[in-house]
């Protein structure tokens, strides 16, 4: 994928409205992929600097560059209100009529719920990895079990009747 990347950025490289970029997350760019909530690599992100989302298509550089084309450049916002359809500007007018601390409560609020989501899940991992840990112990046990009351002596001699009939 580094070699189809590497070809979009230069593609792209000087546009007035598309960043095709990447970032070290195991260096200097620890703390973005952090901040942007990246946990493998690679990642792409896509869409408001100040609201990125996954990018979930293929990665080939057709597929790449066919994204690109149509899905990146200026987007609904507040910077771009004439690219939002009816309800998204009004959302977006009433937000921008709310009194900044409100405005940063409700911002830290859907962070909080979007934390509390993903520790959900982990705490769900964890969970769903001690019950594997426990069952493929059981799994375990069982097997010796069975191979030490004969079924490798069984097999043997199933084998060797086999053969002696023919």
């Amino acid at each position: 994928m580094k070699p189809d990347w590497d070809k979009l950025m230069e593609e792209y490289d000087g546009h007035a409205d598309i960043l095709i970029a990447d970032v070290d997350c195991t260096a200097a760019g620890k703390s973005l992929c952090d901040e942007q909530g990246v946990k493998g690599f690679p990642t792409i992100k896509h869409g408001d600097p100040e609201n990125l989302e996954d990018y979930k298509g293929k990665r080939d550089y057709e597929a790449l560059a066919e994204f690109a084309k149509t899905k990146l450049g200026p987007r609904c916002g507040p910077a771009n209100l004439d690219l939002c359809e009816d309800s998204k500007k009004q959302q977006i007018q009433e937000y921008m009529a709310m009194p900044m601390d409100d405005l940063t409560a409700k911002v830290n609020e859907g962070v909080d719920a979007m934390a509390a989501a993903d520790k959900e899940l982990e705490e769900l991992l964890k969970s769903l990895q001690s019950q594997y840990e426990a069952a493929t112990k059981t799994k375990e046990e069982k097997m010796d079990a069975i191979k030490s009351a004969g079924l490798g002596l069984l097999k043997s001699v199933l084998s060797h009747r086999k053969k002696q009939e023919l």
